[in-house]
């Protein structure tokens, strides 16, 4: 009797036919390389034989790769196999999904292909699928995010808009620092480039690179005068062109009915990141003095078992806080508590003492050395730190709504923690000798999602205590005095 056909959702499945193209495509730069190096060598034929070889072995290879490689999802688990050299099977347990992406480099969005990356954490491993079509994309991604696969598409590929990014958000980069030193990372990539390929061909030995820094010295000061402004100008333009070109048209949407979030952003590169809600415990928002006197805030998600949250859990780049706050209001489905709760005013005393003494310190210890510039540097240094601690205390706060904790501090770095009650799953009071004659405490709340711990620094030392009790009393009542 002949065996009945697997249903057509559990069929062995191919990658798109064109991924042969899109390697071979990846492999072209490579191509031109070998073949630049083989028109040095040998000449012009040389360079040609030597490029259509590499060209006919990379398609050949890809093509069996393509052959060799199925992917099959069942109803409780995704089978990734390889029969190229040796035979292997991977099994990704869909209950361990937490998170999906799809990605469009634009060698894949020329040919409308897309790259889905399935994170399952380190119990279940990670899956990817290199090249399928949009629409199978989409389809993956609802069904092991949701696990549904009857709701009409508009359904699976999003129910609603939860904030989108305006064009003058661009604008915000310069107040960032990573996106400000851009053009020092581009200026080094792009000399040590010239200097590797130049070493390569030959072309730069000492004797050159010696003769090169002597003309460069002689030349006048205002050669480099107009470098330096030149340089210094180029600097917020583009560190607006890179996070354009990142957070291009950056959209959070609800999808799969409302069971899951996903971030898309990318201009050459689109990028699109879901994650279950359901994994989600919490929202951090982040920023640093420049960014707080604009009004603008990032957004990330707190997920449980998320690898490189710091990037795939963004929920918004640089954006008002207005913006920020409403987004983080509707991902948790209801608005972050509030108002926070400042800390007591030994706090003050404590935040200045640990910014101004360092440099006091080291202005002590230089005047038994007769370091009169040390000394004048390092009082100097102390006054800046005084409102550095002032706001610094500040911006200490917690609050609690009865559901959801938060807590803040920081000041060139500010984060604000929004964490489910439920998320909870240690507390660390500390206290040093120093907060103790002050009455103080360090409360740490232990999360399993996010960094995985939120420190509340320079709470009383009763607040503390009834802060924690408040959320888990069951935790905290065994260790008071009745």
């Amino acid at each position: 009797m002949r065996p009945l056909a697997p249903p057509a959702a559990t069929r062995p499945r191919r990658l798109h036919p064109m991924t042969v193209a899109v390697g071979a495509l990846r492999e072209l730069l490579g191509l031109l390389a070998a073949g630049a190096a083989g028109l040095v060598v040998g000449g012009l034929s040389t360079a040609f034989y030597f490029a259509l070889l590499g060209l006919a072995f990379g398609l050949l290879f890809h093509l069996a790769k393509w052959a060799t490689f199925t992917y099959t999802l069942h109803d409780d688990r995704l089978e990734l196999r390889r029969a190229l050299l040796g035979r292997s099977m991977k099994t990704i347990p869909r209950e361990r999904v937490r998170g999906v992406d799809v990605n469009a480099p634009l060698a894949h969005r020329l040919f409308g292909l897309a790259i889905v990356q399935i994170d399952a954490g380190s119990e279940g491993g990670d899956g990817e699928l290199r090249a399928v079509s949009r629409a199978e994309a989409e389809r993956l991604r609802a069904l092991l995010m949701t696990g549904d696969d009857a709701r009409p598409a508009a359904d699976r590929q999003g129910s609603a808009v939860l904030a989108r990014a305006r064009p003058r958000w661009y604008l915000f980069a310069p107040l960032s620092g990573a996106y400000l030193l851009t053009p020092f990372a581009l200026a080094g990539s792009l000399l040590g480039a010239l200097y590797n390929l130049g070493d390569e061909l030959g072309l730069i030995d000492d004797r050159r690179l010696s003769e090169l820094g002597d003309d460069v010295a002689g030349w006048p000061r205002g050669v480099f005068v107009v470098f330096a402004l030149v340089f210094l100008a180029a600097m917020p333009i583009a560190s607006v062109v890179v996070f354009a070109l990142f957070n291009w048209d950056f959209t959070l949407r609800s999808t799969g009915g409302g069971t899951a979030v996903a971030a898309e952003r990318g201009l050459f590169t689109r990028r699109s990141v879901s994650l279950e809600r359901r994994r989600i415990r919490g929202v951090e928002l982040a920023d640093n003095p420049l960014e707080r006197a604009a009004g603008v805030v990032r957004l990330s998600a707190l997920v449980t078992g998320l690898d490189d949250t710091a990037h795939r859990g963004r929920l918004l780049p640089a954006s008002p806080r207005p913006v920020a706050s409403a987004a983080a209001s509707r991902v948790l489905g209801d608005r972050l508590p509030g108002p926070l709760i400042r800390h007591p005013p030994a706090a003050r005393r404590r935040r200045i003492v640990r910014a101004a003494g360092p440099p006091l310190l080291l202005a002590a210890l230089a005047v038994p050395a007769g370091r009169s510039w040390a000394v004048s540097l390092a009082l100097a240094a102390a006054l800046i730190a005084v409102p550095l601690g002032l706001d610094r205390y500040r911006q200490l706060g917690h609050a609690t709504d009865g559901t959801r904790l938060t807590v803040r501090s920081g000041s060139l770095r500010r984060r604000q923690a929004v964490v489910e009650h439920r998320a909870v799953v240690a507390w660390r009071l500390r206290r040093t000798l120093f907060q103790r004659r002050l009455g103080l405490a360090t409360l740490t709340v232990g999360v399993g999602a996010g960094e995985g711990a939120y420190p509340a620094l320079d709470m009383g030392e009763s607040d503390a205590v009834a802060f924690a009790h408040g959320i888990t009393p069951e935790w905290i009542g065994p260790f008071l005095e009745d």
